[in-house]
């Protein structure tokens, strides 16, 4: 695996949902992990969803997006979508296996972060 994660000459970018469930921050801390180990970087996905002309110029600018969502909800893919991102990564953390509980205190077993990590890292784009 490439220190990029991903892509070529620039990191892979991550949208993580952030969400309210251990899941979601499953998605999150995946998401500071591999920015600080190099292997991509996280993006601001409220700032994306807020239409924040510079921010949207971005995503839509970078050449390998990798969007995290906690669960089926799909916060994330939705907010991506409609921000008219196309051709991203996508990844559910409760298709891993790994069952949503709606405490955001609950603390985030080390095993499941780096089975978010593993799999954020190998999703590839649908087309």
């Amino acid at each position: 695996m490439s220190d990029t994660c991903c892509g070529a000459n620039q990191p892979r970018m991550i949208l993580a949902c952030s969400g309210g469930s251990n899941v979601g921050q499953l998605t999150n801390q995946a998401a500071v992990e591999l920015t600080r180990e190099g292997k991509g970087k996280m993006f601001c996905l409220a700032g994306l969803g807020g239409g924040i002309p510079g921010l949207v110029q971005a995503a839509l600018g970078a050449k390998d997006v990798a969007v995290l969502d906690g669960c089926a909800v799909g916060c994330a893919k939705a907010i991506a979508d409609q921000a008219g991102l196309a051709g991203y990564a996508y990844l559910v953390v409760t298709d891993l296996g790994i069952d949503k509980v709606k405490d955001p205190q609950l603390t985030l077993r080390p095993e499941e972060v780096a089975q978010v990590k593993l799999a954020a890292c190998a999703c590839r784009a649908n087309g």
